[in-house]
């Protein structure tokens, strides 16, 4: 797979596949994850997000990986500030389904100050998935660590509507 290609600003960080066989494996993996969610099969917490566009209304949807961390429920975006994460921000609110379950939440985004638990106990679960877009830090990294790079993903804690 290619190297992701990042904005250097944290805050502004969006990783993408550089080549176009990264672009299409991402699409193809993206696609089996969604479609096996769609249809009721849930892959280590998967859900597909419904989040309505900030510009258009219009849903848009994309697979996610529903963290359960000490009681609450987080949804991290691993590639940083993508369209999703755009969305949620200005919509507040959004669905997570699998299959024909569709559950109505609100989401609220965490300080940078806290997200280091959750950033670590994402990697703990997902780490196989998803170390790739974080740049070879692991589970087992300091708290400091996290901390660094926090602002480059974004995390927000969800709860029933």
């Amino acid at each position: 797979m290619s190297q992701p290609a990042q904005s250097p600003n944290p805050a502004t960080r969006e990783i993408k596949p550089t080549t176009r066989l990264g672009t299409a494996a991402n699409n193809v993996v993206h696609r089996m994850v969604a479609g096996l969610t769609k249809a009721g099969l849930s892959l280590w917490g998967s859900r597909v997000l419904a989040v309505r566009g900030r510009k258009s209304g219009e849903w848009r949807t994309n697979p996610v990986n529903l963290l359960t961390h000490n009681g609450e429920r987080y949804l991290v975006a691993p590639r940083g500030h993508v369209q999703w994460v755009r969305n949620l921000r200005v919509a507040g609110t959004g669905q997570l389904r699998v299959g024909r379950r569709v559950e109505t939440f609100h989401a609220t985004e965490l300080p940078d100050a806290d997200k280091p638990e959750v950033l670590g106990a994402y990697l703990r679960r997902w780490k196989w998935e998803v170390s790739y877009f974080f740049d070879g830090i692991g589970a087992d990294a300091p708290t400091e660590e996290l901390l660094r790079i926090a602002p480059g993903y974004p995390v927000f804690r969800i709860s029933g509507d």
